[in-house]
C-alpha cells in the first residue's frame, strides 16, 4: 500500500542547508497500522507529509496505492490524494462557514459529485462517530472533541486506502482523546483501511501494530508490537 525508498528532504536555510529526513526507507502493507514517533523535530510531520504527498522529497521515492508519487507535479498529487487518501490533523482544518456535513461532503464534492447519495453517505459517516444530530451545527458550535470527530467522517468519506493522522489528539483532552484514538482504530479495522499515526503519545503508538522511531530524520528503530 505505501513503499518509501530512501527518502530524503533537505530545506535551504539561512545558516546553509537543512537536512530533516535521511534515507527513510520502510514498507506499509494493506490494513497495517504504524504509529511515527520521535521528539520534536525529529521529522515526524514531514515524513508525514512527503508519504501523504503534501511535498515533494530532494531524493527518494513515495510510491502509494502503486502510483510513483515523489515526482509528481501538484496537480497530479492533488489527485492521488483524492483517490486514495484521508487525513486527520490536531487542528481540525473544518471550513468554519460549512455545517458538519457539508465539512464531511467536501471530498466527494471536490470531484463534482454531488446529489442524495453523496449527502446519504455523509450523514451515514456522522452517525458512525456520534453525530448524527448535529450535522447542520457549524465548526464554532461544536466542542473540539466534536470537530475532531467530524474531521475523521470526513476522512474516510472518498473511501481511501490510507489514512494519515498528524498528531489527531493533541488539541483534546485526556477522555476525549481516548474516545477518539478508538474510534480511529475502530473504523481503520472496519474499513480496512492502512493507517499512519504521527504522534509524540507512546501510549497512543503501542495501539498500533507497528511503531517507527525517528531521531535526527533518521529512522533508529522500526518494531512490530
Amino acid at each position: 500500500m505505501l513503499k518509501v525508498e530512501r527518502l530524503t528532504k533537505t530545506y535551504k536555510a539561512a545558516g546553509g542547508p537543512l537536512t530533516v529526513l535521511r534515507d527513510v526507507t520502510f514498507e506499509l502493507q494493506p490494513g497495517a497500522s504504524v504509529a511515527i514517533v520521535g521528539p520534536s523535530g525529529s521529522g515526524k510531520t514531514t515524513l508525514l507529509g512527503l508519504c501523504a504527498g503534501l511535498d515533494r522529497p530532494t531524493s527518494g521515492n513515495v510510491i502509494l496505492a502503486g502510483e510513483s508519487i515523489g515526482a509528481m507535479n501538484e496537480d497530479e498529487r492533488a489527485l492521488v490524494r483524492n483517490r486514495h487518501i484521508g487525513f486527520v490533523f490536531q487542528n481540525f482544518q473544518l471550513v468554519p462557514t460549512l455545517t458538519a456535513l457539508e465539512n464531511v461532503t467536501v471530498p466527494i464534492e471536490l470531484r463534482g459529485d454531488s446529489g442524495r447519495a453523496v449527502t446519504g453517505r455523509g450523514r451515514e459517516l456522522l452517525e458512525r462517530v456520534g453525530l448524527g444530530e448535529r450535522g447542520d451545527h457549524y465548526p464554532v458550535q461544536l466542542s473540539g472533541g466534536e470537530q475532531q470527530r467530524v474531521a475523521l467522517a470526513r476522512a474516510f468519506m472518498n473511501e481511501p486506502k490510507i489514512l494519515f493522522c498528524d498528531e489527531p489528539t493533541g488539541n483534546l483532552d485526556g477522555d476525549t482523546a481516548t474516545a477518539m484514538v478508538k474510534l480511529i482504530l475502530d473504523l481503520n479495522h472496519e474499513k480496512k483501511t492502512t493507517l499512519v499515526l504521527v504522534t509524540h503519545d507512546l501510549e497512543l503508538a503501542k495501539k498500533c501494530r507497528r511503531i517507527i522511531r525517528l531521531r535526527s530524520g533518521l529512522v533508529v528503530s522500526d518494531e512490530m508490537i
